[in-house]
């Protein structure tokens, strides 16, 4: 077990390979902690101060689920809720009707206009008009806070760190890393909304206790069993079909749960175990960052040597020729 006064451990690694020769390489940091904080293995600095972004989603839902929002919704509006969407035509319907359910124009997102990030459904949205917010990955998200903002008794204005439903969520999550929340160095996120920093090693503890459900009230508890529950039922939401969160899911037969966010973060959750798992890529990439959680995971025996090399080939996208002939690939590498 790595401790605070230990050095921090060797970086993971994580290489693009053309012809068998590594081309270009990312450090990554992954971080495992359990329910009752203990920091259980660190590749890389723990202490690392990030945002995790989108990966905090399952936490700001609690506003939408404890405020009484969510009473009525189905399981797969909460992952909806939680979703960093890719605005499959799916999806895109879902937050429409969300809207239309709230009564509220699609211009009360506070989420900018966007296009769909699949290649035929942009091309179709900019015949049809082009960008929208309801397009926009957090889309799903600001429906939410929408939904717990109405709950709260102040509609408007959800995006102020002060509004009642921003601050509702940060109350949950002091509750889980043990501390005032409130306190965490803040930025502003791509979609509007407050974004939080923190260590790498808090990320993880907090992500494990959520697992767990080590929280200090039934209804809290309560709100993250359904949550967790939605995670399970409904990867595709989060992302999109066929994604990598789905894969993973789907490979762990959902005892493996995982948020992605921006910068290369990836956080996840194993309730069967109580463990929280915090993955960054700390120059920012996006590729490779698969790979290190599925390798995390081989590594602390939730998949077989076979089935979690196989995995973090297919969460990563092979690296492509203009005809699209397979020429290399990514991988990360073991990790001691």
């Amino acid at each position: 077990m790595t401790s605070f006064s230990s050095p921090p451990a060797p970086s993971a690694r994580i290489e693009l390979r053309r012809g068998g020769v590594t081309e270009s390489a990312h450090q990554g940091t992954a971080v495992v902690a359990d329910a009752t904080g203990r920091l259980l293995h660190a590749w890389g600095d723990p202490g690392l101060l990030t945002f995790p972004r989108s990966s905090l989603k399952p936490f700001q839902a609690l506003s939408l689920v404890e405020s009484g929002a969510a009473d009525g919704l189905d399981s797969a509006h909460l992952a909806l809720a939680c979703a960093s969407h890719r605005a499959e035509p799916f999806q895109v319907a879902m937050v429409e009707a969300w809207l239309r359910r709230l009564g509220r124009p699609e211009s009360a997102l506070v989420c900018g206009p966007a296009f769909p990030m699949d290649e035929g459904d942009l091309v179709d949205a900019a015949r049809a008009g082009g960008k929208r917010r309801v397009f926009h990955n957090c889309s799903g998200k600001h429906c939410g806070f929408l939904a717990a903002a109405a709950a709260f008794g102040q509609p408007g204005g959800y995006e102020r760190p002060d509004h009642p439903a921003q601050r509702h969520w940060l109350d949950a999550l002091s509750d889980l890393i043990g501390r005032d929340a409130t306190a965490l160095p803040r930025g502003t996120d791509g979609c509007g909304l407050p974004a939080l920093a923190m260590t790498m090693t808090d990320a993880a503890r907090a992500a494990a206790r959520y697992a767990a459900l080590a929280v200090s009230d039934t209804r809290r508890e309560a709100a993250i069993r359904r949550l967790l529950a939605a995670l399970r039922e409904h990867p595709a939401h989060l992302s999109g079909r066929g994604r990598p969160t789905e894969r993973i899911v789907a490979a762990t037969e959902g005892r493996v749960l995982l948020k992605e966010g921006a910068e290369g973060f990836v956080l996840g959750f194993v309730p069967e175990r109580g463990l929280g798992i915090a993955v960054k890529i700390t120059d920012g990439a996006t590729r490779g960052k698969m790979a290190l959680f599925a390798t995390v995971l081989g590594r602390l025996g939730l998949l077989p040597a076979d089935r979690t090399a196989e995995l973090a080939r297919a969460v990563e996208a092979p690296v492509l020729d203009s005809n699209n002939h397979v020429v290399g690939e990514v991988a990360a590498l073991p990790l001691a």
